[in-house]
């Protein structure tokens, strides 16, 4: 088969819109493949933004559960509300042999251990920010927190 007629057979394929073409003839055969067709392009395009809103709706979501939280803040305004800032495993001793590092009605300092929350293998101790006794413990041991999710009421 010789180049011009593969080049017709090519144009062909590709402004008629098909997918594949085979052609045999005596012992030659060729099979063309448009890979490059107008419809699966456009079925990509439309694809990629439909995942896209799906991610968004998940924040919609945690926001609707971020203000849970937020009706329980009446009943915290009686203190302050010490929060996560990370998204691991709640421990409030530092090894289950050792005594807890605050309780209900412990008086706190500021930059005094709370509790300890495991990331990514790592202990992070938190601290904190707030002088007072401690109201409200709003976590259970080993319970797995969020990002600024409430802990601890102070007052």
């Amino acid at each position: 088969m010789d180049l011009r007629k593969l080049k017709t057979l090519i144009d062909l394929v590709s402004e008629s819109g098909i997918s594949e073409l085979e052609v045999n003839e005596g012992e030659d055969r060729v099979r063309i493949v448009n890979s490059g067709s107008a419809a699966p392009a456009g079925q990509i395009v439309h694809t990629n933004p439909a995942p896209a809103p799906a991610p968004q709706a998940a924040p919609v979501v945690a926001a609707a559960l971020a203000s849970t939280p937020v009706t329980e803040a009446p009943a915290a305004e009686s203190g302050s509300v010490a929060r996560s800032p990370m998204v691991g495993t709640f421990y409030r001793a530092p090894n289950p042999e050792s005594p807890n590092f605050v309780s209900i009605g412990d008086t706190v300092k500021v930059g005094q251990t709370l509790c300890i929350i495991e990331a990514m293998k790592l202990l992070n101790e938190i601290e904190s920010e707030y002088a007072g006794v401690v109201k409200e413990i709003l976590c259970e041991n080993g319970q797995g927190v969020e990002f600024d999710q409430p802990l601890f009421i102070i007052a």
